[in-house]
C-alpha cells in the first residue's frame, strides 16, 4: 500500500524544513545535503524521499548524480493556504497593539 504523506506532516519535521532551506538557494545532491547534518546519510535519504513524495522537492539527474531542488509551485500552494491565517493573526496583533498603546497612554 503506497501512502501519500501530507505536506504539512512533511514540513513539521525540523530537519526537513532545514533541507528545504538548503535547496531553496541551489540544487544539491543527497551527499551535499547530508554533509550539513550530523546524522547518517540513510536518515537524510529518508527525509529526501518524504519531501519528494510530497512534491516539495523535485529530482533532476545529471550523469550519475541526482540533484534535489525546491518545487516552487508546491511551496506556493502551501504559502497560499497559510496566507489567510497570517492575515488574521496580523489583524489580531495590530488590534492588540492599539489597545496596549491606549492603555499605556492612560497610565
Amino acid at each position: 500500500m503506497n501512502l501519500r504523506r501530507d505536506v504539512f506532516q512533511a514540513i513539521a519535521d525540523p530537519t526537513r524544513r532545514a533541507i528545504l532551506s538548503l535547496v531553496a538557494f541551489q540544487s544539491m545532491t543527497a551527499g551535499a545535503i547530508a554533509s550539513n547534518f550530523g546524522t547518517a546519510r540513510p536518515t537524510v535519504s529518508k527525509h529526501l524521499a518524504i519531501l519528494t513524495e510530497c512534491e516539495l522537492l523535485e529530482q533532476t539527474q545529471n550523469g550519475r548524480e541526482i540533484y534535489y531542488h525546491l518545487n516552487a509551485k508546491k511551496m506556493k500552494e502551501v504559502a497560499d493556504f497559510i496566507e489567510p491565517f497570517r492575515k488574521m493573526w496580523d489583524e489580531r496583533f495590530n488590534k492588540l497593539e492599539t489597545v496596549m498603546k491606549k492603555y499605556k497612554t492612560k497610565k
